[in-house]
């Protein structure tokens, strides 16, 4: 008797934890996010045409809105704050993903090509890539109530 109690238990656990998973559209990429590290926040909305925009809301800094963008390459963009600048952009939909889009890195003034995609767990998987070689972080949601 007590196999099948321990398969019932089992078959009730997975098939929750299969239907929560069930209800994470991998394409909804929008809302708030924190990157890896917690040192930052972008707000990530619709461009307008349904793709997902990101721009940097919030940094972890002594005076976060004294920064400024200094390692862009546009002179003129160097000299503006950090804070509320487009950091995701020109993505295109995919069947289970946002691709070809851009991201920026701050550190370093370069954008890169991008992948976006929402994990059955609730997090976001973010990809910068050269050619055919990505590094990806995974960002968290962060929930307003």
């Amino acid at each position: 008797m007590r196999p099948l109690i321990f398969i019932a238990v089992t078959a009730l656990f997975s098939s929750s934890a299969f239907a929560s998973e069930a209800t994470v559209d991998p394409k909804d990429v929008f809302g708030l996010w924190t990157v890896r590290g917690g040192t930052a926040l972008i707000q990530i909305t619709d461009c307008g045409d349904g793709t997902p925009c990101g721009k940097l809301v919030h940094v972890v800094a002594p005076d976060a809105g004294a920064l400024l963008d200094n390692q862009n390459p546009d002179p003129e963009l160097a000299k503006k704050p950090l804070l509320g600048s487009k950091m995701l952009w020109g993505f295109e939909e995919k069947s289970d993903k946002w691709s070809s889009g851009k991201i920026y890195d701050a550190e370093s003034g370069k954008s890169y090509k991008s992948k976006l995609e929402r994990q059955a767990d609730g997090s976001l998987e973010v990809k910068g890539c050269i050619g055919p070689i990505c590094q990806g972080q995974i960002w968290t949601e962060v929930k307003l109530d």
